[in-house]
């Protein structure tokens, strides 16, 4: 697949981040403050990299555990077609259970992970996403923490990525394609 050409622009730079994130898990903490054990649910591939952070700011104890699920491949839209690729190792239920995304854009990757997660009887199940776009939600989901609203852009770094480049960044950066005029 040949990509256009585009450069990146700083839209949430790492600093404003690392704040939010202190700010979350705060509210995090105050909701399972009385857990015996947080599983700490990270979607693969995007939200790694918040995940990491997320997971040394919190004061709790924590299992990790990922669920690798797609709806994009290389495109920059969403197929809309939801496909677990990676399921969780652990059994969930009766425990508190965190699900991290890195971006809620149409909706339905989240919501078909929560509703699959809801069927295995977890005690709580909460979601947090560091990026939400609500102008482009096609099914009624919410998250319970959402980091950053962002309106309608194609956003790479800090984990997410554009054809499996640009993860490394440590801001969140919209794309420009130069080839655009």
């Amino acid at each position: 697949m040949t990509q256009r050409p585009y450069v990146i622009d700083v839209m949430i730079s790492a600093k404003a981040i690392a704040a939010r994130i202190e700010e979350l898990c705060e509210e995090i903490q105050k909701e399972f403050g009385n857990t015996d054990k947080l599983v700490v649910v990270g979607l693969l591939r995007g939200s790694f990299v918040f995940i990491a952070d997320l997971v040394r700011e919190l004061d709790l104890p924590i299992e990790v555990d990922f669920l690798e699920a797609s709806s994009y491949g290389d495109a920059m839209e969403s197929s809309r077609e939801v496909r677990i690729l990676k399921d969780l190792r652990g059994a969930i239920e009766g425990r508190d259970v965190l699900v991290v995304e890195d971006i809620v854009d149409t909706g339905h990757t989240l919501n078909h992970v929560t509703h699959l997660l809801q069927s295995r009887n977890p005690a709580r199940l909460k979601s947090i996403a560091l990026l939400d776009k609500p102008s482009r939600r096609e099914v009624e989901f919410r998250s319970d923490w959402v980091g950053f609203e962002i309106p309608d852009e194609f956003v790479v770094g800090y984990g997410i990525d554009y054809a499996q480049r640009n993860r490394n960044l440590p801001h969140i950066g919209k794309v420009r394609f130069t080839d655009e005029g």
